[in-house]
């Protein structure tokens, strides 16, 4: 089968992989789409996410789809979807024991094992590949009406959805979102969602803010332009989703006093300055937002229920094109969300 391999920095690599075999408990997938993410192009471009560097390597991806081929030994009847039925995998596998998961955030697991990451070595490898073995519990069926390739959006939209969350109520209140990428996006369409009654986003290519505007934003803001008349005086709460410290800024000065700033986009390592007197003398709650845990099935609902998702999948590339497809990907002035086809 074919898969993608990123050996280190710029050096992304499509080869053939040796079909894996499940054990008890797990499942074989046969993957279908899989969505290229802002972390898989920070591996491909930089040679890591964060603190989180490859030292070997790792087939990426984490958002996919795909169809149950078989299962291993031992794995309950009960639990398991039959072989063909179309799903999804839920990408996180938490240790349940340490404190965190005994607290109900397994979504921040100290131990969790995550497709296509370098958080911990041996890495995890990804779902970037034709058949890809998974723990039976990360199988999600497909609800009735929902193809695989809007499916395919799940896991970002589950991220969107978790920091939404995180900022508490929203009905009826005043959102902004500062980056227009894929996860910002999603986060306007899961503040719709969740009854937010405006949601202004700022974004430096109109192509992005074009995107935000399919799925619902009201008002788009360039963000580049301090005269731009879509600038709000105040909003009730902020999410940051560009991962740069000028996106940060920018909902610390514009969130009301008491508000609430989610910090969602992964900032780079080390130090990153921020106005927190601001923080101080406007009483501001700053939250960070990690991944997710039960938004997936969340995520699979509204997915569903909604087509005007298909707006944000801007190209299907074969896997042979991996690369192709990785620096389209990169080019955020010509897409958005970027899937790479692993069909036989």
């Amino acid at each position: 089968m074919l898969g993608c391999v990123i050996h280190g920095q710029g050096d992304l690599r499509v080869e053939e992989l040796a079909s894996p075999v499940p054990g008890p408990g797990q499942a074989l997938v046969a993957v279908r789409y899989g969505g290229v993410c802002g972390s898989d192009l920070h591996y491909w471009r930089h040679g890591g996410v964060g603190d989180f560097r490859l030292k070997e390597p790792m087939v990426p991806g984490h958002e996919v789809v795909g169809t149950v081929v078989a299962y291993g030994s031992a794995t309950p009847s009960p639990a398991r979807p039959p072989a063909g039925t179309p799903v999804a995998v839920h990408p996180a596998t938490p240790c349940g024991v340490c404190p965190e998961c005994a607290d109900g955030r397994r979504h921040v697991c100290r131990d969790t094992r995550y497709l296509g990451s370098a958080a911990r070595t041996p890495h995890v490898q990804g779902g970037f590949a034709g058949e890809i073995v998974v723990p039976v519990e990360q199988l999600r069926p497909l609800p009735g009406g929902l193809g695989p390739r809007r499916a395919a959006l799940a896991e970002p939209l589950a991220v969107a959805l978790h920091a939404v969350g995180r900022a508490g109520p929203v009905a009826g209140r005043h959102v902004l979102v500062t980056g227009a990428g894929p996860i910002g996006c999603l986060v306007v369409a899961a503040a719709k969602a969740a009854g937010a009654a405006r949601v202004t986003v700022t974004d430096l290519l109109p192509t992005a803010l074009g995107h935000a505007g399919a799925v619902g934003a009201d008002t788009l803001v360039q963000a580049e332009d301090p005269a731009d008349p879509g600038w709000p005086s105040e909003v009730d709460v902020a999410v940051e989703a560009s991962g740069v410290a000028a996106g940060l800024d920018s909902c610390l000065r514009l969130v009301r006093r008491g508000g609430v700033v989610v910090q969602l986009g992964m900032l780079p390592p080390g130090r990153s300055p921020f106005a927190g007197n601001l923080v101080v003398s406007r009483e501001i709650e700053l939250r960070g937002a990690f991944r997710f845990d039960t938004e997936f099935d969340a995520a699979l609902r509204l997915l569903a229920a909604e087509p005007a998702f298909d707006a944000l999948i801007s190209a299907v590339v074969p896997v042979r094109d991996a690369e192709s497809a990785f620096a389209l990907a990169a080019d955020r002035a010509r897409s958005c969300k970027v899937l790479l086809d692993f069909g036989r």
